[in-house]
């Protein structure tokens, strides 16, 4: 797969479903087995027949509920569904239901029904030979003006890092995918604050369990043990650069420092590396903003190509000062400023203009100059809770080799010390730094990439209770 179409969501395409009338159930069947369509709804559609029967269930203690959307099932042919009330068949009945509400939602026309909707693109040829078999045709269409497609995330390597994304939210169609950027993100900012070999190479035992798919509890989280072995491997990466394992047992040799004997350095390291992120997400961020809204309007957002010229200006000019270079100091402040003009200048277009335009531009100004020192500092929480986790290493170690020196006795304590203490350290900090490097990617990255949300791309599937070809294996598409 080329590079660009990694970091793009899935494209689409607006499409028109075209049947006999006769064959409309037929074809709706395939179009829901297939689960590769997302129909348009009607939007006043009265209850069909079906869903009155599934309100009569409910009014007579049945189990109805939300349920019913997720074990729905549709019968080939059309059932007798007062047979299906009387045996409670819930299952087929809320079949039933969603298809008769995609079915008011077709424009008909003589003995021909149409239904609008999107499809993958890359689905539609696959889509379209399944429809032909009942006599009907799936036609591209040009996507109306003023609609932004759905936004369908790309599955495969990246699917374990799209939760990450979509938690926060769901990018406009038109913007870049971040799921595997953020998942790497993630687990380096992870591992630098849980650096240590030896737990590291317990998230890792914990990623093979659940790929292998144990506990059985925890089946639905196999899906996640990429992003639980990256971050396992990241701090590993971490720790061996600490010469941690299992805390400073000098088992490893100190690759780069030691956190607890160079605290600067490693707090320097950290805002660098926050600043390289943000200069990333802000190049990230002008990219969304031209193909939302064009050069036009990405020009002056804080969040766009003025944003891209203030923070690396303001980088260059503060570490031209720092090393007493006096060119890039210049040219430094120069970028910045002409970025906080652009900035300032779309700011005040936003507003009403004269003077109660010009103290609100003045007070959002302040506000971007604020935001960019106190997001770029934020990433000092990096080596501290990368300080705490070697710190609580490495007071679990001195408790355990001081008992070590203690007889029998000594020993059997240290060994219970350094179990017990390292699972307490072990799940504290991993709780911790999860939750910190989640807070890092929200507030300090994500927020430069979102400036409007997208729709997520939620195709109708519900399985058939007979496949109409059981030759056939249908895997259906990915809602993201």
């Amino acid at each position: 797969m080329p590079w660009s179409e990694a970091v793009t969501p899935v494209r689409m395409r607006r499409v028109a479903v075209i049947v006999p009338q006769a064959a409309l159930r037929a074809a709706l069947v395939r179009i829901a087995e297939e689960g590769c369509v997302e129909l348009d709804r009607a939007e006043e559609a009265a209850p069909g027949a079906a869903t009155v029967r599934l309100q009569r269930l409910r009014g007579r203690g049945a189990t109805v509920g939300p349920e019913c959307a997720r074990t729905a099932l549709l019968a080939a042919a059309a059932p007798d569904l007062d047979l299906l009330e009387r045996e409670e068949e819930v299952a087929l009945l809320a079949g039933e239901a969603q298809l008769e509400e995609r079915a008011e939602g077709a424009v008909r026309q003589g003995e021909v029904a149409a239904l609008a909707g999107w499809c993958p693109a890359a689905e539609v040829p696959r889509v379209a030979g399944r429809l032909a078999a009942t006599g009907g045709a799936l036609l591209p269409l040009p996507s109306p003006r003023g609609t932004d497609p759905p936004t369908l995330l790309r599955p495969g390597r990246a699917a374990s890092f799209t939760p990450l994304v979509t938690t926060y939210g769901t990018p406009a169609y038109a913007d870049v995918d971040p799921s595997w950027p953020a998942g790497l993100t993630y687990v380096a900012m992870f591992g630098i604050m849980f650096g240590d070999v030896g737990h590291g190479a317990l998230l890792v035992l914990g990623a093979v369990a659940l790929r292998l798919g144990w506990p059985r509890r925890l089946a639905g989280l196999g899906l996640l043990w990429p992003f639980l072995a990256g971050a396992g491997v990241a701090s590993m990466v971490a720790g061996a650069a600490y010469g941690e394992f299992f805390g400073p047992t000098g088992l490893l040799p100190v690759l780069w420092l030691s956190p607890l004997e160079s605290p600067a350095r490693l707090l320097a390291a950290a805002v660098v590396f926050g600043a390289g992120l943000l200069a990333l997400a802000h190049a990230a961020g002008a990219v969304n903003r031209v193909r939302e809204g064009g050069w036009g309007s990405a020009l002056y957002a804080a969040s766009g190509c003025a944003g891209l010229m203030f923070y690396p200006g303001l980088a260059l000019a503060g570490t031209g000062l720092v090393l007493h270079r006096q060119a890039p100091a210049v040219a430094g402040a120069a970028l910045a400023v002409t970025g906080l003009a652009l900035v300032a200048s779309g700011l005040f277009r936003a507003t009403a203009g004269g003077g109660a335009g010009l103290a609100e531009t003045a007070v959002r100004l302040f506000d971007v100059v604020v935001r960019t020192g106190t997001n770029t500092l934020s990433f000092a929480r990096l080596a501290a809770f990368g300080l705490t986790h070697a710190a609580l290493a490495d007071l679990v170690w001195r408790g355990t080799t001081g008992l070590a020196g203690r007889g029998a006795a000594g020993v059997a304590g240290a060994a219970v010390l350094f179990v017990v203490g390292t699972t307490v350290s072990f799940g504290l900090e991993a709780l911790v730094a999860g939750v910190q490097a989640l807070r890092l990617e929200f507030y300090e990255l994500f927020s430069r990439l979102f400036d409007r949300e997208g729709r997520p791309f939620r195709p109708w599937h519900v399985p058939p209770a007979e496949p109409a070809d059981p030759a056939t294996k249908v895997i259906p598409c990915s809602p993201g």
